[in-house]
């Protein structure tokens, strides 16, 4: 999930961040920083120079973000699993979507279910801060 050398920067600006990612990207970005923000009750946070994180995992070898997401040029990545493959009933819900390695792939937040979408964000935060 992301290379783990990536830490946290809570010096970075999200907002500086953003102002370098096109328009649509932007606007995609923000949306998930409400839903991200609104589940977690944390502020987004710059990991590495294009991750925005929420919330700390450090129960393994290295910190990493309970939930987080990256604008990339051409798609979304999500990071909110290791297992992406144990969601797919939830994933199938969202509408379009890939899997890669460590990470969900969206094209634009159009394509999915912003409901479903928050819903499986939601619940993959649970089951990560549940005992």
């Amino acid at each position: 999930m992301g290379n783990r050398r990536t830490v946290a920067d809570p010096e970075a600006s999200v907002d500086d961040f953003l102002s370098t990612v096109g328009e649509q990207r932007r606007t995609e970005s923000r949306a998930l920083i409400a839903t991200m923000n609104e589940i977690t009750g944390e502020p987004a946070v710059m990991w590495g120079s294009a991750i925005i994180g929420f919330g700390v995992d450090d129960s393994g070898e290295s910190a990493w973000p309970l939930l987080a997401f990256s604008p990339r040029k051409t798609k979304i990545s999500l990071y909110i699993t290791s297992d992406a493959g144990s969601l797919t009933p939830q994933l199938d819900a969202i509408g379009k979507y890939t899997i890669g390695k460590g990470c969900i792939y969206l094209n634009k937040l159009a394509d999915v279910d912003s409901a479903a979408l928050s819903e499986l964000i939601a619940r993959v935060y649970a089951d990560k801060t549940t005992d």
